[in-house]
């Protein structure tokens, strides 16, 4: 087993221990996820797609190791996955220059950081 399959599975053993705990409560994430990431009118591999993007920014190991293995068995190759890789690059990068176009330059002028 690689090491992305071991934090995966990791993941999922710890979820399971969660689950004999609050069994509604992880039934019920699993059930919206379910839902979330099923084909509408965006296909699945897209939606795996954009939760790799969201995994990364968000910088969580564990689901952008998951994302990216769903992402594969959807259908995506790596060109696609590199793609979505870049583009939350570039959500990261235009995060980071907004808020010093906006915030940082008004505390400079020393306006309200409201």
């Amino acid at each position: 087993m690689s090491e992305m399959d071991n934090k995966v599975q990791a993941y999922k053993n710890e979820i399971s221990e969660l689950e004999s705990t609050l069994p509604e409560v992880v039934q019920a994430y699993h059930a919206f996820t379910g839902a979330c990431f099923a084909d509408g009118a965006l296909d699945a591999k897209t939606k795996q797609l954009i939760a790799l993007g969201i995994g990364l920014f968000a910088n969580n190991e564990v689901c952008t190791l998951y994302h990216v293995n769903e992402a594969r068995h959807k259908g995506a190759g790596d060109a696609e996955i590199m793609e979505a890789v870049a583009v939350a690059a570039a959500i990261g990068g235009g995060h980071a220059l907004s808020q010093g176009v906006m915030r940082v330059q008004q505390a400079l002028n020393g306006a309200s950081l409201s």
